[in-house]
């Protein structure tokens, strides 16, 4: 009852398995919102570079820096589309179903194999005659058996 040891909870392993899909999930939206900030700050630092200081006048593109803005909303959008999309399509039940599609195939192919072995290999269905095998091999007399 006062004893200075606490006695932890255990977790099962779905609850385990549920909190780390949780960790993960939580992950990735964390990094989409630094990839959000990160391209936002560095949008208006190119923006500010190009036009208000001039930097990049001379590039063999004029305003390069709308089509450098383009690609990286290209990116980010790859990333949103990859955190929330394609993770409802592709979660660990799809994970699962993947999982047990794959085995069954398995174990079809093993009994379609097992069964190619059988019939090239015919083995003798009727055993054959032990009777004098056991005389030669028994070293007890005939009375005793």
């Amino acid at each position: 009852m006062f004893s200075k040891t606490k006695k932890s909870e255990r977790i099962d392993a779905e609850q385990r398995e549920q909190y780390e899909y949780a960790r993960r999930r939580i992950k990735q939206k964390k990094n989409l919102m630094r990839h959000f900030i990160l391209f936002l700050v560095g949008s208006v630092l190119l923006i500010i570079i190009n036009p208000l200081l001039g930097y990049g006048k001379d590039f063999f593109i004029k305003d390069w820096f709308i089509w450098a803005i383009l690609i990286w909303t290209f990116i980010f959008l790859v990333h949103l589309f990859n955190v929330f999309v394609m993770n409802k399509f592709m979660d660990k039940e799809w994970e699962d179903r993947q999982l047990e599609k794959l085995k069954a195939r398995q174990a079809e192919r093993m009994v379609e194999l097992q069964k190619k072995v059988d019939t090239e290999l015919q083995l003798p269905t009727t055993p054959p005659d032990t009777s004098k095998k056991n005389e030669l091999n028994n070293p007890l007399p005939p009375d005793v058996q």
